[in-house]
């Protein structure tokens, strides 16, 4: 029982949680306001809601057909049947109000009782941030069954994720951060894509009208590789924007493992051929934000 609970938190799609806020991190670092136990606190709240989000995405797939005998990706918990859908539905409430808790943490360490007003506007992110997690999949009218979760990853993952993180600690905003927020907003939306190619076929037949759904296999690898250039282009713009040091490039040394990605996704056609390269993307995208982060503090 712990093992398909474990199974399905995905662990693999985690790294996404700790590249977006370590790039906050960073950020707040670079410019000399780096609060450890904020960034702590972001990282708990966020694994939290990608868990949820994960649960979700199990429960609501089988609920609404995506997971069912056509699916060729690896089989989730509910499917399978080593989740009950009742327990699934108990752990999503757990980690949602796991989410809600830590957030109200965060917010009182960064803000305290002078911050009313800024801790209510981040207080209500989170609640579009649990709310969003849920309904990716399980809701009555999921979002992601509309061909938007891309455009709520790249939000949440990229803009809120980095933004958010880096206000948390500094308490102001820096229009030259929104760079390195694409980075990272890019690269998370570029992993729910190579998932959503995998997935295309079972997809289709559940009605999920995913992006690649909607535009085809063929023009999803070639968004795909538009993906991987935006974040790339963006750390290039952040880094002549706002140069130094030339150990800012250090980012770089991670670009080919992109190359082997969107080499990759573009010449694997099958589902068990494409599933590795969902984890390797979410690895690739922690280690550019690493190597870019750590460029920017040195």
């Amino acid at each position: 029982m712990i093992k398909a609970w474990i199974s399905a938190f995905r662990p693999r799609t985690l790294p996404l949680a700790l590249a977006c806020i370590s790039m906050g991190g960073f950020m707040a670092a670079a410019n000399n306001t780096f609060n450890g136990t904020v960034v702590g606190l972001c990282v708990l709240t966020t694994l939290f809601l990608q868990i949820l989000s994960n649960l979700a995405n199990d429960y609501g797939d089988s609920k609404h057909g995506a997971d069912s005998v056509h699916r060729e990706g690896p089989k989730r918990a509910v499917q399978a049947g080593y989740i009950q859908a009742d327990h699934m539905k108990k752990g999503m409430l757990v980690f949602s109000i796991l989410s809600l808790l830590s957030g109200l943490v965060l917010l009182w360490v960064a803000f305290g009782t002078e911050g009313m007003l800024l801790a209510l506007l981040f207080l209500g992110l989170g609640l579009a941030s649990i709310w969003a997690a849920i309904n990716y999949t399980a809701g009555d009218k999921p979002y992601g069954y509309a061909g938007l979760g891309d455009i709520f990853v790249f939000v949440f993952f990229g803009l809120i994720g980095v933004l958010g993180t880096y206000f948390l600690q500094t308490q102001e905003f820096n229009y030259l951060v929104i760079l390195p927020a694409l980075v990272c907003g890019f690269f998370s939306t570029a992993v729910l894509n190579v998932n959503n190619i995998r997935d295309i076929n079972s997809d289709k037949l559940a009605g999920k009208n995913s992006i690649p759904v909607r535009i085809g296999p063929k023009a999803a690898r070639v968004y795909h590789l538009i993906l991987l250039s935006g974040g790339v282009l963006s750390a290039i713009l952040y880094v002549t924007l706002n140069f130094y040091s030339w150990w800012q490039w250090l980012f770089i040394l991670a670009v080919p493992l992109l190359l082997i990605n969107g080499v990759n996704v573009w010449r694997k056609q099958t589902s068990q051929e494409l599933d590795p390269y969902l984890k390797q993307m979410a690895i690739s995208t922690l280690l550019f934000v690493l190597l870019f982060g750590i460029g920017q503090v040195v």
